[in-house]
């Protein structure tokens, strides 16, 4: 009777020739290849529910779930919008919190309660032993 093969790989199973981590083409294909995709469709029909449950909202109309990813898409669009122009104003490549803080403060739907500064200041507080009050 010939050896069976395992169904779920393992040490024992499937042998691989190529080199660990990377995949070895005979076509020359990049790495990174760039596929469009609609990613709105990440925004689920359970996670739009969950929103809408915590909103207060008992039933949902099925064209519902539509609208609300164009609703979100056409924000964020907005607002990334403006967090790359902070980004960019300050010759920088890595986008911060403040971007965000500022980006959202200035289409006027300001976070409350995010200050990194006062963030920062506690955890060097906390690490010197002394006592922090927060509120």
């Amino acid at each position: 009777m010939p050896p069976t093969i395992p169904q779920r790989g393992g040490p024992s199973g499937l042998k691989r020739s190529a080199i660990a981590g990377k995949t070895v083409s005979k076509t020359g294909a990049k790495r990174h290849r760039k596929i469009i995709v609609d990613c709105i469709r990440g925004i689920t029909k359970p996670a739009i529910r969950r929103l809408a449950r915590r909103g207060g909202v008992k039933r949902i109309s099925g064209g519902i779930y539509d609208e609300a990813r164009h609703a979100l898409k056409t924000f964020l669009t907005t607002v990334l919008r403006d967090v790359v122009t902070y980004t960019e104003y300050r010759n920088a490549k890595t986008v911060t919190a403040n971007d965000v803080i500022f980006a959202l403060r200035r289409i006027g739907r300001p976070i409350y309660g995010f200050d990194p500064e006062a963030q920062q200041n506690s955890r060097q507080k906390r690490s010197l032993g002394m006592a922090v009050e927060d509120d």
